[in-house]
């Protein structure tokens, strides 16, 4: 189940962004969960993708418990039952599902852990279509290079996420892509905000009927901020930082045409 996230699977090396607080790390096939076990949610994973050996793979697996942590400290099954909230996969299931056919199906079998899952609310409309599609829009940009990604997602834990069922629902969701570009490392930092799709205040999870997921594409640097996850050279690399004239604004998303790359 341990190979994880690989520092040196692109040209330039990557660690691991890097929280503030402590957290456990459990590693998995080909991407790693750094699980904070006080609000029972990862604020990190890092995942390893190879554009040009991915493999069509049928859904298989359930999602369960990992038996290397306490049930009390993840966020199982009991918090998914009877509202509108859905097992939101982090590490996407398709994208550790590469190379020979075991191990592609081994992989994709262990995004279904509850470490790697986060409450989102269930309407579906185009613009969690947009978030579920960005790695493939970035990694269709990078097939000019190596057509390989390292790709960074996590709910952004907030003081202000409402209370429910002994957690609390993540308002936003933040995602950086990072690839080799003609100029060596690029990235791209996304943010999602569901905020108007919970509603806690009754103790059950509604989704209200005009409420919309909106998705953003943002600095890195400012994901590092609201975070409090240490990006490294990501900030860096961001290429809204080395083509926008304004790198601190927040880019509102409709159509992947709108993603600067």
């Amino acid at each position: 189940m341990s190979d994880g996230y690989d520092l040196d699977f692109l040209s330039t090396r990557l660690p691991l962004p890097r929280p503030a607080r402590e957290t456990t790390a459990l590693t998995y096939p080909r991407f790693t969960v750094l699980l904070d076990t006080d609000r029972r949610l990862a604020v990190v994973t890092g995942v390893n993708i190879d554009g040009a050996l991915l493999r069509e793979q049928p859904r298989t697996g359930e999602w369960r418990l990992d038996p290397r942590v306490a049930a009390d400290l993840q966020t199982g099954a009991e918090v998914y039952s009877r509202n509108d909230l859905d097992r939101g996969h982090l590490v996407r299931r398709r994208d550790p599902g590469w190379g020979d056919a075991d191990d592609a199906r081994a992989a994709t079998e262990a995004t279904f852990f509850y470490p790697n899952a986060a409450p989102q609310a269930a309407g579906f409309n185009q613009s969690k279509e947009l978030w579920l599609g960005l790695e493939d829009h970035v990694l269709e940009y990078a097939e000019t290079t190596d057509q390989k990604l390292s790709v960074f997602t996590a709910p952004v834990l907030g003081a202000e996420d409402p209370p429910y069922r002994g957690i609390r629902i993540p308002l936003r969701f933040w995602k950086v892509a990072a690839w080799r570009g003609p100029d060596g490392l690029a990235s791209a930092g996304f943010v999602l905000d569901q905020s108007e799709l919970v509603e806690t205040s009754d103790g059950l999870l509604a989704a209200p009927p005009l409420g919309a997921f909106r998705t953003f594409q943002v600095p890195v640097a400012e994901i590092a901020q609201i975070t409090g996850v240490d990006l490294g050279v990501l900030s860096d690399a961001d290429v809204l930082r080395r083509r926008s004239a304004r790198p601190t604004e927040w880019i509102s998303l409709t159509t992947s045409a709108d993603i600067t790359l």
